[in-house]
């Protein structure tokens, strides 16, 4: 068997500083919602159990919100890309992106319309 050589595809300097950009944004937005985390501590008086709990969904929600601006943020560049190199797979994967990262963002109000 011969041993094939791969190489690695050049990236246009756009893109490269698209990405950089994306990635500066992404991790200043994620010390931004690690920093601002508002105490789950109860009270020293002995605080309500159900303000606990709540108090930890609002958490665990931001943290879904978080994960799902990312996942938008991410479909929104692959559209980009895909808009440039003419790629429909590529466009239609960005797409779905951006559809899960919509709902994945959402999803706490999703679920209180739901609930109703």
């Amino acid at each position: 068997m011969s041993k094939k050589n791969t190489e690695r595809l050049p990236v246009p300097g756009k893109v490269k500083r698209g990405f950089r950009a994306y990635c500066a944004v992404v991790m200043a937005l994620t010390v931004m919602t690690v920093t601002s985390v508002t105490a789950l501590a109860a009270g020293t008086t002995g605080g309500d159990p159900l303000t606990v709990v709540g108090n930890l969904s609002t958490f665990i929600f931001g943290l879904i919100r978080a994960v799902g601006l990312i996942l938008l943020g991410w479909g929104v560049v692959q559209v980009g890309l895909s808009l440039q190199s003419h790629d429909p797979s590529q466009r239609s994967n960005g797409f779905l992106t951006l559809a899960g990262g919509i709902i994945i963002t959402f999803a706490k109000e999703i679920l209180d319309l739901i609930i109703g």
